[in-house]
């Protein structure tokens, strides 16, 4: 019965970023984050988590671009056997998972060709270049909300877009404004206490401080809107 509930679930990201080309000596080589807010809208279609972080970098080497999708920002590695062959789900592995979303995938494309079988993968995390980690507080104890398992086999981890458009390094701060959108998370979390960690990362894979926002829970920070 529980499962049924989330069937309907849909998950989707959206952001917003502002920033300020600034050259200060002390900005840092590795992205420093400061958390900034957290606020949950509801609406008449999806309901909206958005959390805020500013930031500060020396070079500037924030963002990646839709175009960014080859090594080191491609999406999946695919898992070969010891003679260099693809895996497929009908010759997996004993240790092998069962079929999922996340670990297979159907007919991929690889160097530009099409694989008409079902392929073993292992999601690449610098496809991504801000983090995302759910944490629910019950009896006094913080557990992480995984959503990479099951019934959702997905994550909130995702890409904003380029801050600079020339690759000439500039030091920048600014506010990266990071909205999760979702039909279920008053079904999912109703009135536990959450608490969600932020990081983000830059172009040479360097991954920043982590922040997290204060306890609360989605009434405490609920806005309503028309």
């Amino acid at each position: 019965m529980r499962f049924k509930n989330y069937s309907g679930l849909l998950f989707t990201t959206a952001l917003g970023w502002t920033s300020c080309i600034s050259p200060p000596e002390n900005f840092p080589s590795t992205p420093e984050i400061e958390f900034s807010t957290i606020e949950y809208v509801r609406t008449s279609a999806q309901d909206s988590l958005i959390i805020s972080v500013d930031f500060k970098d020396a070079e500037g080497d924030l963002g990646l671009s839709s175009t960014d999708i080859n090594p080191p920002f491609n999406p999946l590695i695919y898992k070969r056997d010891a003679a260099g062959n693809l895996i497929t789900y009908s010759k997996r592995p004993p240790g092998a998972p069962s079929y999922n979303p996340i670990d297979w995938v159907i007919d991929p494309i690889i160097n530009n060709t099409i694989v008409k079988d079902t392929i073993w993968v292992e999601q690449n995390e610098d496809q991504y270049n801000i983090f995302v980690r759910f944490y629910i507080k019950r009896n006094g104890k913080y557990t992480e909300w995984k959503w990479q398992d099951p019934p959702f086999y997905t994550t909130f981890n995702g890409r904003f877009p380029r801050i600079l458009t020339s690759e000439e390094g500039q030091a920048v701060e600014g506010n990266i404004k990071y909205r999760m959108l979702s039909s279920g998370w008053e079904s999912i979390f109703r009135t536990d206490t959450l608490r969600i960690d932020v990081e983000i990362q830059d172009r040479a894979l360097n991954r920043s401080n982590q922040v997290s926002s204060p306890e609360v829970t989605l009434r405490q920070i609920t806005r309503n809107t028309p």
